[in-house]
């Protein structure tokens, strides 16, 4: 039994440890606000017409 208590023990201070660090770096480290900018291609905006436009209406073949 003891070196499944040792085993748990060494987990509980990983554990705490990767803990402990991620609570420092959202604590300690503030990010640096800057601009983005996405480009997006003009084929996503307006897409090219194919084919026969779609009838709209109470038109039913």
């Amino acid at each position: 039994m003891p070196t499944l208590f040792r085993f748990l023990v060494i987990c509980a201070v990983i554990g705490g440890s990767i803990y402990g660090a991620m609570w420092a770096l959202a604590l300690f480290v503030d990010p640096q606000p800057r601009e983005i900018t996405i480009r997006i291609p003009p084929e996503r905006i307006n897409p090219p017409v194919t084919g026969n436009p779609p009838v709209t209406g109470s038109l039913k073949q």
